[in-house]
């Protein structure tokens, strides 16, 4: 209920009733003032914490900004160089964010604590102070009518109308007091409706504005973010295949380090002790050495390992001979002497073992270098670019074609060894080789030809680009721009010899085909760069910056395909310059998406304006793990000996299956690339039936049973549901699509592929 009324004509009468109107009146002025002085205060610590909160995010931001990725290798991907600047982009949104608070905390002092604390003053400060007058008054006019009221009637008549004059005086005033206050206090009442709030909503509108202005800046930052997730998932794809490459490189050096070292510049390097003379005997001090065979220059740098610094200046000598020291002239092991041309007397050197002397020994005597050359110059290759070696390719393409243009995983899904290696037999031998005859028989299957394409070209003796010029195609795709990596390939490729050059063309025609049936064979050009790429253009040495470098491999091999017609039926406008050659690729801070020629590996479909660009971003419906292993088997078959076989992990991607669902793993870890975290992937373009390897690994489903999604997924057709991770579905039960499940969703029964959920 509210306060009731004061009249003014009650006021004269000064009323029991009147003063407890008034009572109620004065208690609710002084709940207001308190509570406004509360309000202000916590106004106030509002304002503190917000510029507290402000500052913090700004430190945050200034971190965010300092910090620079540095990536393995000379060059980045575009993915890479995306992720690169995502720190400096989310530095720029918290400070443009942080901007709009501080006007916001600006503004809150003058439109919230200001207006609060002058109503309190001007207003409810004005009503205590008519409040005190009131009192006063009253307090003045009883005591002058109590003493008026005890005057004698035996007083004079003039006496007694003084004091009837002087009492009339004073209730006027108290009259015109008592009316001034009751005024007072009604308007105060009246005035906190509006001058009281108003500040508030004025506080509360530059909070939405505050908001607003983030969600505008998350409107405007959207799609560097959907451009920031694409390049994190594929940056995470590329990172598990060559994790294992890398990995599977240093089981090999902890097998056999010997068999892996380095192709270097030098004869022989390694750590040798050198014996220095001093005053008093002499001491031996640890050297890193390199010696070149052609100019007979050995380099001693004094370092020691523990503490991680030279220990003195380099030295260079040019060596006159080297002398085996004997065992019983010294009292160290593993030593022999140096003589240098440019320096007096000998030098004595201890190596770290016997066999280390031996192979410095043999260096520094002229014999053959001792470090190991790739094992594919080692090996004696029976496949040649000779006219078997085209009539191979040109069967294997011809049935390809023919037979299983659109079969789905074409060149990723490999054969089984022993029918490869069956098949190479009969293709190599030369009685059956120079038969005219195109065609290979219909009972070897198209993924059996496909593996044996793939093998002859590992069994070369040498990469089908050239092991001289791999580095100059890596550089190619690091350049600034898609029109100079086109241009600097196109020069490449006319330097390679003519019969690698037409090898070369007639693979390339074939593999455009490939990629123009994508919609079926789901073999977009990125997927087929992945194939190729460590086949066409492996390194001379396995190393970990060269693992590195496949994803420009495959840069390299999609540029081939999208413009095949280009680089092999036109002449290059000019040779390739020094100043091309040595250009690395831009830390552009450009935010326009790159294209999928830019892109080594495409993970996602994205509608593009061209035909063109639809063909290279369409949908991969085949799982991401399967694009891993394929790009992990090239890449490991591309450097083992070249044998007419595929080594074991052929064998593994045999059961590999098509469709995107079923290859899923049940429980990925947090970060995993299937995790439930990923952005929302489409769902197969159809249910496609599952191979028997995959059956012991789908969830056991029982009818009408509850299942949670553990990934996102967006229906394709209408027969589908499109759901979150994390959505329960009702009513689940095996459907007659093999693969899918049928459940409810809000009310809505579709379909849903068996491995994005898990059952409850």
């Amino acid at each position: 209920m509210g306060l009731p009324a004061l009249e003014f004509s009650e006021c004269c009468l000064d009323s029991p009733q009147f003063r407890e109107r008034l009572r109620s009146h004065e208690a609710e002025l002084d709940k207001t003032n308190k509570f406004i002085k509360e309000l202000i205060k916590d106004g106030k610590s509002l304002v503190a914490a917000l510029k507290n909160l402000s500052a913090a995010k700004r430190k945050f931001a200034d971190s965010l900004n300092e910090f620079k990725f540095r990536c393995i290798g000379d060059a980045e991907t575009d993915d890479e160089i995306c992720i690169a600047k995502s720190l400096q982009e989310f530095a720029t949104v918290l400070r443009n964010l942080e901007d709009e608070r501080m006007r916001m905390i600006e503004n809150a002092s003058e439109v919230l604590i200001t207006p609060l604390e002058k109503f309190r003053k001007e207003q409810i400060g004005a009503a205590k102070d008519a409040k005190k007058k009131y009192d006063k008054e009253t307090e003045k006019y009883c005591g002058v009518l109590e003493k008026h009221l005890n005057l004698s009637s035996k007083k004079k008549e003039s006496q007694l109308q003084e004091a009837d004059s002087q009492v009339d005086l004073v209730r006027q005033h108290f009259y015109e007091v008592s009316l001034e206050y009751v005024f007072k206090v009604q308007e105060v009442q009246e005035r906190k409706m509006f001058e009281f709030v108003e500040p508030l909503l004025a506080f509360l509108q530059g909070l939405f504005t505050f908001y607003h202005h983030g969600y505008e800046l998350a409107k405007d930052f959207s799609d560097f973010k959907t451009e920031l997730t694409i390049s994190i998932q594929n940056t995470r794809n590329r990172f598990e295949g060559t994790r294992s490459e890398v990995e599977s490189l240093m089981k090999k050096m902890k097998e056999n380090p010997h068999e892996h070292k380095n192709i270097s510049p030098y004869t022989m390097e390694g750590y040798l002790y050198v014996q220095e003379k001093r005053h008093f005997g002499t001491s031996w001090v640890k050297h890193y050495c390199t010696y070149q065979r052609e100019s007979k220059r050995i380099t001693m740098v004094p370092f020691d390992q523990k503490s991680g610094g030279k220990g003195g200046e380099d030295e260079a000598v040019t060596l006159k001979s080297c002398t085996r020291r004997k065992t019983d002239s010294i009292e160290k092991r593993f030593c022999f002497d140096v003589e240098a041309v440019d320096r007096p007397g000998v030098i004595t050197m201890q190596a770290l073992s016997e066999e280390d002397r031996r192979l410095w020994m043999e260096a520094m005597d002229g014999r053959e270098p001792v470090y190991n050359s790739n094992k594919d110059n080692q090996s004696e290759g029976t496949a040649q670019l000779d006219n078997i070696g085209f009539s191979i390719i040109k069967k294997c393409i011809h049935a390809v074609e023919t037979r299983g243009i659109n079969e789905q995983g074409l060149y990723r899904i490999v054969g089984v060894n022993s029918r490869v290696q069956k098949l190479l037999s009969i293709l190599m031998d030369p009685k059956t080789a120079t038969e005219t005859e195109t065609e290979i028989c219909a009972e070897w299957e198209i993924k059996t030809i496909t593996s044996a394409l793939k093998t002859y070209l590992r069994m070369l003796p040498g990469p089908l680009m050239m092991y001289q010029f791999q580095r100059s195609f890596i550089k190619a795709a690091k350049l600034e721009n898609q029109e100079s990596r086109v241009s600097e390939i196109h020069n490449l490729v006319h330097r390679l010899p003519e019969k690698n050059r037409q090898m070369l063309h007639l693979l390339m025609n074939h593999l455009a085909k490939v990629a123009d049936n994508h919609k079926q064979n789901l073999m977009t050009v990125a997927n087929l760069g992945v194939v190729f790429g460590p086949t066409l253009l492996r390194p001379q040495e396995e190393t970990v910056a060269a693992i590195m470098d496949i994803k420009f491999q495959n840069i390299v091999i999609e540029i081939l395909i999208e413009n095949h017609e280009k680089i092999f039926n036109t002449v290059p406008e000019t040779p390739p310059s020094n100043s091309q050659l040595l250009l690395s690729r831009k830390k552009s801070t450009d935010s326009k998406p790159p294209s999928c020629s830019e892109r080594p590996l495409t993970l996602f479909h994205t509608a593009q304006p061209n035909d063109k660009q639809e063909n290279r971003n369409s949908i991969i419906n085949s799982s991401l793990e399967s694009v891993i292993s394929s790009n992990v088997s090239s890449f490991l078959n591309s450097n083992s000996a070249p044998q007419p076989s595929l080594n074991s992990s052929d064998l593994e991607l045999e059961v590999i299956k098509p469709n995107r669902p079923n290859s899923l793993p049940q429980n990925p870890s947090p970060t995993s690339p299937l995790s439930p975290s990923w952005p929302m992937f489409s769902a197969p373009s159809s249910p496609m039936p599952t191979s028997s390897t995959s059956s012991d690994s789908s969830p056991i489903s029982s009818p009408l049973r509850k299942a949670r999604a553990l990934y996102a997924c967006k229906a394709e057709h209408d027969s589908e549901l499109s759901f979150t991770a994390g959505t329960v579905f009702d009513n689940v039960h095996p459907s007659q699509e093999p693969g899918w499940l049928e459940g409810t969703l809000n009310g809505k029964t579709g379909l849903i592929p068996e491995n994005y959920v898990e059952f409850l």
